[in-house]
């Protein structure tokens, strides 16, 4: 039998190589695992803690007017009349946010809009806007009114 001694210096290097390459393995699955969810998580569409509604509102409220007008007199110069012009516009703008809205994993949508003729120059455009995602709900009121020569 042979007594218990120090460990000489060629044992304690190969204990101390077993360790580095078991830590080296240990870190390399831990990267493997938080790089496969990430990738997971890609497919998601939305963050449920995200503030989408509210940049999303935001964003939708001020840009329907502008892009809702500038439409309305592209089928006016087109030779519509203005009313029709207007209806057809406002519906190409709701279309546009929903597929918009579908692909940041928002929906949105323009409720129950109309158009009036106030007077013989000027369109009235009213409606409410839905804004959702998985966890919130949004919905404002929206009137703007185009005068069209």
């Amino acid at each position: 039998m042979r007594p218990v001694s120090n460990p000489s210096h060629e044992d304690r290097d190969a204990g101390q190589m077993l360790l580095a390459t078991g830590v080296v393995l240990l870190m390399s699955l831990l990267s493997m695992a938080i790089f496969s969810v990430k990738v997971a998580g890609l497919t998601m569409p939305h963050n449920t803690a995200s503030d989408g509604v509210l940049v999303a509102r935001i964003e939708v409220v001020e840009a329907i007017p502008e892009l809702t007008e500038a439409r309305t007199q592209l089928w006016i110069d087109g030779g519509l009349e203005p009313f029709d012009a207007g209806e057809i516009a406002f519906q190409s703008v709701h279309d546009d946010m929903l597929y918009h809205g579908e692909l940041r994993g928002i929906e949105i949508k323009l409720i129950d809009f109309q158009v009036n003729e106030t007077s013989p120059t000027t369109l009235h455009f009213s409606g409410e806007l839905g804004i959702s995602d998985g966890t919130a709900m949004l919905t404002v009121a929206i009137s703007f009114e185009m005068t069209h020569v």
